[in-house]
Order: structure tokens, then C-alpha cells, then sequence
């Protein structure tokens, strides 16, 4: 077990305190050599506090990302030729125009594509609106990020433009196994030096359901400060990048196969209390929110995810059952799936 270890980096616990198509690219195989330094971190608590409105945030001259970051020649291509396509069908599914299917021969290909991609969002947003707001889940996604902690990356991303949330969280002390927080803070965010302030962790002192209407909660002030985005189309938070993983029975974020709160269709933030798997309390996005996002990237590795992916790109799809990552369905973004040969070894055409 590791063990979280006194820092003096304090991060914000959101709360106001009274309150188809599939396409497929080349990318690099380009290997980081250079490694960084592991931090562990507790967090000292803080309450949520409004960051400066992103809209006033004037855009100053900007790193530029290396060229190489963009696109370069490779003679070997990570990337597996995909020889025909995989139309999720007419059952409600996720768009064929809204999707790309990437598949890797290698992990660390995937990592290094995952990075590019996570880059190349990042400086966009940065840009166009002064911030990029960007959403985690846990699960192994946190292990695919490590290439953003590394060169060039670590040098080329302008971190302080950086704002971090949960797309789900467990109802766990941050220094607990089962954190989400502790995963990403000990695999990723220690490593980069994104603003203290810009990172917003769950109130651990609240029960499920304060949590939930906490967090809801303190996105609304970020919301009107101008840090997050609305999506025009459907009224909810419009985040520029949401990076999923997704279990073996389907499910994104905390939304489980059969639950109700999958048909939430009204709030923000939700939470469970009887997850399937432990711990059983949790806090999750709902697919409202989910379903806003301008860009998602959905990390799927894995024989034991072979199931899963099949259905999703089925043509059979039937809204009575759908998995839950059949419906994550972007209303005017992108869904890009990040895959190896084992999670696709049942779609037949690829």
C-alpha cells in the first residue's frame, strides 16, 4: 500500500461550504525517455473557492506544442489497420459521425496517443476560451496519462490553464485505496505542476448525497464565473475533455448496467449507494453531463473487455438494453475509443 505522504500543495474540496464510422490515424511511436518524480500527496482540505473567471482571462502568448506532438512519419504505425467498419446501428447508440475506434498494438503506443491527443485538446481550449476543463475517471485510465508527465509533454502543456474535476468519485477519505482522488493525484497530477486551485476534489466529509449536491454545486459557481463551458444544445456543462475507462460489464463513470440512475435526466451530479461493485457509495456525472462533453476519450484494454466493445458496436443494439456505454451518445462532440487487439478481438470485420 502506498501511503500519502505531508504536502504543503493544498488542493480545493469543492464545496461553498454553506452549501459509423470507424476511422483510424497513425500516430507516433516516439518513446519518452526521460522519467519523473513520484510525489505522493495529501491534501490539505480547502474549500472550493471561485478561481478567476476563464472569460476574463486574457489569452497570453502561449508554449506552442513541438511539431512532433501534431503528427510525424513513423515507419512502424502503433495503430492497427481497421479493413472495414463497425456501425453501432439505429438502437440509440452513440452516433457513427461522433466516433473514431483507435486500436494499438501496445500499450505504451496507446499512452503515447492518449498524450498527444490530451495535448493537442488542451492547447485548443487554452486558445479559444483561456482554460481547458478536463474530467477524470480511475480505474487503469490514470496509468494510460503517465506520457503527459514526461517530455515533451511535460514541458510543452500549459498547465496553469489546466482545471481538473471527477467524473466520478468514491465516497472514501482522499487518503483511502479506493479514492479516485489519491489514484490520480499519486499517478498523475503530483507529477505535473497544474495550480492547486485548479483541482477539484469531492467534500470527503459529506455523506453520498451531500457530495453529490456539493459538487453540483460548486460547478454551477464555476460555470458562471466562466471556468467551465455550457453546452448551447442541451442546457447542461460542456466540458472540452472527459477521459473515461470502462469495466467489463459496460458501465462509464458510476453508471452501472440496470440501474436507475442511468435514466437520471435532470441532475448534474448524482450518487449511489449500492454499487455493484465496492465500495458501495459513490458519486458519478450523470449521462446528461457526460453526453455534453466536447471531446471524450474512452480508455478500453483487455480480453475481459471483448463483451462489452462488441455490443457497443453491434448492429443488433436494442434500447431496452442497452449497456451504459452504449449510451454515451455526444450531442455535439467527439468520442474517440482508445483500444488493443484483445478489447476488439470479438468485432469480426476489424
Amino acid at each position: 500500500m502506498v501511503h500519502l505522504s505531508p504536502s504543503t500543495r493544498s488542493f480545493p474540496v469543492c464545496s461553498t461550504f454553506h452549501a459509423a464510422a470507424v476511422d483510424t490515424m497513425s500516430t507516433s511511436a516516439t518513446a519518452a525517455a526521460a522519467s519523473s518524480t513520484s510525489l505522493s500527496s495529501s491534501a490539505t482540505r480547502r474549500y472550493c473557492r471561485s478561481s478567476s473567471p476563464a472569460s476574463r482571462v486574457p489569452v497570453t502568448l502561449r508554449r506552442s506544442l513541438p511539431s512532433r506532438l501534431v503528427s510525424s512519419p513513423s515507419s512502424r504505425s502503433p495503430v492497427a489497420p481497421v479493413c472495414a467498419t463497425a456501425s453501432p446501428g439505429g438502437g440509440g447508440g452513440m452516433a457513427e459521425a461522433r466516433k473514431k475506434l483507435l486500436i494499438f498494438d501496445a500499450e505504451e503506443y496507446l499512452a503515447e496517443s492518449l498524450a498527444k491527443y490530451t495535448a493537442r485538446l488542451s492547447e485548443e481550449s487554452a486558445a479559444e476560451r483561456g482554460a481547458f476543463t478536463v474530467a477524470l475517471s480511475g480505474g487503469s485510465l490514470i496509468k494510460a496519462l503517465r506520457k503527459l508527465a514526461e517530455p515533451p509533454y511535460l514541458e510543452a502543456v500549459d498547465w496553469s490553464k489546466w482545471h481538473v474535476f471527477w467524473v466520478d468519485e468514491r465516497v472514501v477519505p482522499k487518503d483511502h485505496a479506493d479514492s479516485n482522488y489519491r489514484l490520480a493525484m499519486d499517478g498523475f497530477l503530483s507529477k505535473v505542476p497544474i495550480p492547486a486551485s485548479q483541482i477539484y476534489a469531492i467534500n470527503d466529509a459529506l455523506s453520498a448525497a451531500g457530495a453529490a449536491d456539493d459538487y453540483e454545486t460548486c460547478l454551477k459557481q464555476l460555470v458562471k464565473d466562466g471556468v467551465i463551458a455550457m453546452s448551447q444544445i442541451t442546457g447542461f456543462p460542456k466540458f472540452d475533455l472527459m477521459l473515461l475507462g470502462m469495466g467489463p460489464d459496460g458501465h462509464v463513470a458510476s453508471l452501472f448496467p440496470g440501474h436507475p440512475i442511468v435514466n437520471e435526466k435532470q441532475k448534474w451530479v448524482s450518487y449511489i449507494k449500492d454499487s455493484p461493485k465496492p465500495p458501495p457509495e459513490r458519486i458519478t456525472f450523470t449521462f446528461p453531463m457526460v453526453n455534453s462533453s466536447a471531446h471524450i476519450g474512452l480508455v478500453v484494454t483487455g480480453a475481459g473487455k471483448a463483451g462489452a466493445v462488441h455490443k457497443a458496436f453491434s448492429d443488433k443494439q436494442s434500447s431496452s438494453d442497452l449497456l451504459p456505454v452504449e449510451m454515451v451518445s455526444l450531442q455535439e462532440g467527439m468520442l474517440t475509443w482508445f483500444t488493443d487487439k484483445p478489447a476488439v478481438s470479438m468485432l469480426s470485420s476489424i
